[in-house]
């Protein structure tokens, strides 16, 4: 009989830890890529398998033979290559995958600490896993425990206090560093979530009534202006105009290809773009023209506030919290694990109880059968809580005990 190969559970991935916004970008994988890669990872029999692709990380998490194995996927479906992977990327494993995902949940591993846009990514992206058909019992109870864990950060400490994300530092960007920020003209190019979070943040920090906007699928850029009179609606046919009007481009397209080139911006035009795409949506070249700044999300990143020190102070409480919901997560684990081999240590005790209370009845005269049966039971159901207990203790080596286990009853 051939033997059931051992797999772990696995995170790999890249993030800004390691990777510039450039490097992230030819690992960041599109809707169409993640549903590609879950077919293939489905196909290849991978199981609890789910990616996240971000801004600030692109990574897999799942069931392997080895880290390898999703690795490849990665490269497979990204710009990126294995061999660049290996210089900038992270690989846990088991406990510490577990811990990651814990930590990126609750928003203390965010590129601006405390920033929770990453919990709805998590959840849309595990609801795509789900679609395809990749999660299982455990990843499935992982992410919820982590969502639990999120929820529990964000109703009671203040990791999230004064809201701060990309979009966020974007207008604090122009607050901090614009003279006479609120009479510039700025365009807003693309309505994604980042770009619909933009012009919140521009109509509640600033009193710019100077803002238009222009998304590719018009309709989208209508119902959005209904709700926000202040913003002025345009159309992707006059970009080239708009930006020869605008002194801010703000450019969240989320494309895989640059949407801003050369061809939409004068060359004696002043003018100061924020790309919070990733990969990035403007083209190089347009940075290289004399009068054009261009601060892409890994500097819109490094803004910090006077809520990131409040926040600081906070992460002791938000590990407390993660400790407990990953302790529960684990006595789940545990109980999964084990309860097969408890299962199958009480068939065994019970063959053996069968088998001596058949002998003694041949034997000996007069035997009380019942009397056995309720004396024998209780003896095996008090080994058998015992078992359990030592397989719930802290300190206990569940793997190796359920080995020895299984080897000591096995026929």
């Amino acid at each position: 009989m051939q033997e059931k190969k051992q797999l772990d559970f696995y995170n790999i991935g890249v993030s800004y830890k390691k990777a510039d916004a450039k490097t992230r970008g030819k690992f960041s994988l599109s809707k169409e890529s993640q549903v590609a890669l879950l077919e293939l990872a489905k196909e290849k029999l991978f199981t609890g398998v789910f990616v996240l692709s971000t801004c600030n990380r692109t990574e897999i998490s799942g069931f392997a033979e080895r880290p390898c194995q999703l690795i490849e996927l990665l490269c497979e479906f990204s710009e990126g290559t294995i061999q660049e992977f290996s210089k900038i990327s992270f690989v846990y494993k088991n406990q510490e995958a577990i811990d990651h995902l814990f930590r990126i949940g609750t928003g203390i591993e965010s590129q601006i600490l405390g920033d929770y846009e990453i919990v709805g990514q998590l959840r849309q992206s595990f609801k795509i896993a789900k679609k395809v058909g990749t999660t299982n019992a455990y990843s499935e109870r992982l992410v919820n425990s982590v969502l639990q864990a999120s929820k529990k950060v964000k109703n009671e400490t203040k990791i999230s206090s004064g809201t701060t994300s990309v979009s966020y530092a974007a207008v604090q960007y122009l607050i901090n560093n614009l003279p006479d920020y609120n009479s510039k003209n700025i365009l807003v190019f693309g309505l994604g979530k980042m770009g619909k979070h933009t012009c919140k943040n521009l109509a509640e920090y600033t009193q710019n009534k100077q803002v238009s906007l222009i998304n590719r699928t018009e309709e989208k850029a209508s119902e959005f202006v209904k709700e926000h009179a202040s913003i002025r609606k345009s159309v992707i046919e006059n970009l080239s105009e708009e930006i020869a009007n605008s002194d801010v481009l703000i450019v969240s397209t989320g494309a895989e290809n640059p949407t801003v080139t050369l061809n939409h911006v004068a060359k004696d035009k002043k003018l100061l773009i924020l790309d919070l795409s990733m990969p990035e949506n403007v083209d190089k070249k347009v940075g290289e023209l004399e009068n054009v700044t261009i601060i892409n999300v890994d500097e819109l990143s490094k803004i910090t506030d006077e809520t990131l020190s409040i926040r600081q102070q906070e992460i002791p409480l938000v590990e407390a919290i993660i400790h407990t919901h990953k302790q529960e997560f684990n006595n789940w684990l545990n109980i999964r694990r084990f309860t097969p081999t408890i299962a199958a240590l009480k068939e065994s005790l019970e063959n053996i109880k069968n088998d001596e209370i058949n002998f003694q009845k041949k034997k000996i005269n007069n035997f009380d059968e019942n009397q056995a049966e309720i004396l024998t039971s209780r003896i095996i159901q008090k080994i058998t809580t015992q078992f359990v207990k030592h397989l719930k203790a802290d300190d206990t080596e569940v793997s190796e005990s359920i080995q020895v286990i299984n080897k000591v009853f096995q026929h």
